[in-house]
């Protein structure tokens, strides 16, 4: 498939579906920062139930959306979606039920858990079904996806909890969920899955050092800052060090020339991530999502400055707006420069940071300022689905569940490395030289990553290029049956 007119109708009501799934995490994370107050009033626990509603979704999350890829490749993408969507559904339900605080935590473990199984297999089903333009259409609505969720979710938790439809209050916010996914279910019927289901087994061991290591990388990292940074935190810093270093080793002996054992297939494949060019796309995406802290300062900055919390929702408002367009032009774009688009919107959010730096230092609170954010947020949304596609093409589609698990994992881990130095520098400048030149010196360290991000996607994009299809092993053609996973590791072992 690659030209829109060769693709059916039913393939992208399946793409819509896949949208929904692409939606929820992200929403779910939005929203429910704003109702965290209700909450707190109606369930009581103070700032400790607040941090716990965030940490237990957000370190779930983070730590399982490789294994969640990695599932869908072994055991069918569609088949993991559905198992996501469904868990998803009932842990919000879950949530939203909950008249204790120690059941709406664990609703929101679950809920992290079956997002991190739900949220890979759309751009995963997106990279294996489509080719061509209709790809890059496809990749565009998942970025504008997120910008989509960035928007309403700004607003929908205070709104929701404000209107307090039927007496729910605070638990409409999950429960919103709900219909979403049952539309998701019926959508689901229009998914196809080109996958073709081996005999290969879930690497165990490797699943449980690969969330051991990131979950001591992530939970300080969430927890950290507002604890006060104990001890604990280093030491965990540590042995997920060493934790990691030991999955990479038993990683690698499956890429070796040894059989491998009881059709066990290695959950990162090192062969399929260290070809020229991923390491650096992901690097630039980790930097690319250094953005990530900037709505975190953006609204304490604002309180600090007077303004209420709907005030500040509007003033961040032309971001969002700029994030849900940017994704949609991309499509046109490519007609006129089917390259260097990631590296364009980094450069235009870098452009937009300093110009949002100068105007708050120069003017304090003003209304100019949304002509910057607005740019921040276009560009954001053009460097986003770019970004992805050119990471993803550099893994053989055997592996697309991987690739989408190890891109929305950097994004996930960056946001919380940037909320921990990015916002770690901003408390510390304004509490030593006020909130004003806090956020200049934020908006101008982030612009910088941005602008390095933007240098490192040309960089990964020339390796891309240079490759020809012969040459990428797994290379995928449409007309041609899809390469197993197996087919890629023995090629790679063969040469």
């Amino acid at each position: 498939m690659t030209s829109t007119s060769s693709t059916s109708a039913r393939t992208w009501v399946g793409v819509a579906t896949l949208l929904a799934g692409t939606l929820l995490p992200p929403l779910d994370f939005f929203i429910v920062n704003l109702a965290i107050p209700s909450i707190q009033d109606d369930l009581g626990g103070g700032d400790i139930l607040g941090q716990q509603i965030v940490a237990g979704y957000a370190a779930t999350y983070a730590v399982m959306l490789t294994l969640g890829g990695r599932l869908g490749d072994l055991y069918g993408r569609r088949r993991v979606f559905l198992i996501g969507l469904v868990g998803f559904a009932l842990a919000s339900l879950l949530c939203g039920s909950a008249g204790e605080s120690w059941l709406l935590i664990v609703g929101r473990i679950l809920q992290g858990l079956t997002a991190a199984l739900m949220a890979p297999q759309s751009l995963a089903l997106i990279r294996a079904s489509l080719d061509g333009r209709d790809q890059t259409i496809a990749l565009g609505f998942h970025g504008a996806t997120f910008g989509l969720a960035a928007v309403i979710g700004q607003s929908l938790g205070g709104l929701l909890v404000t209107a307090d439809i039927w007496g729910l209050g605070w638990r409409s916010i999950f429960l919103i969920n709900l219909p979403v996914a049952a539309l998701g279910l019926v959508g689901s019927l229009f998914l196809h899955d080109p996958h073709t289901r081996g005999v290969e087994k879930l690497d165990v061991v490797g699943a449980v050092l690969l969330f051991t290591g990131l979950a001591g990388i992530v939970v300080p990292l969430i927890e950290g800052q507002a604890l006060g940074w104990p001890w604990w935190c280093f030491v965990l810093f540590v042995v997920a060090v060493g934790v990691l270093r030991r999955f990479w080793r038993y990683e690698s002996t499956f890429d070796g020339n040894r059989p491998r054992e009881r059709h066990i297939m290695p959950l990162v494949p090192p062969r399929a991530v260290t070809a020229p060019g991923v390491r650096t796309a992901l690097v630039a995406v980790a930097l690319f999502y250094s953005i990530a802290a900037f709505f975190l300062i953006f609204s304490e900055h604002e309180q600090a400055v007077g303004r209420t919390p709907l005030e500040a929702s509007l003033d961040i408002l032309p971001l969002g707006i700029g994030f849900l367009i940017g994704p949609l032009t991309v499509p046109h774009l490519m007609r006129i420069m089917p390259r260097r688009i990631a590296a364009l919107g980094l450069c235009l959010e870098t452009i937009g940071f300093l110009v949002f730096a100068g105007l708050v230092a120069t003017l304090d609170q003003t209304p100019w300022a949304a002509a910057p954010l607005a740019l921040i947020g276009f560009g954001q949304g053009l460097a986003l689905p770019s970004l992805i596609r050119i990471t993803v093409t550099h893994i053989p589609r055997a592996f697309a569940g991987l690739a989408s698990g190890l891109v929305s994992a950097t994004l996930q881990i960056s946001a919380a490395l940037s909320v921990a130095i990015v916002g770690g520098i901003f408390y510390a400048a304004a509490d030593a030289y006020g909130s004003t030149h806090a956020i200049t010196t934020v908006s101008i360290l982030i612009a910088a990553l941005l602008f390095v991000s933007s240098l490192l996607s040309l960089r990964a994009e020339r390796a891309l290029s240079l490759k020809s299809p012969s040459k990428i092993v797994g290379a995928h053609d449409p007309e041609t049956p899809q390469t197993t996973e197996g087919e890629v590791l023995s090629q790679g072992r063969d040469q």
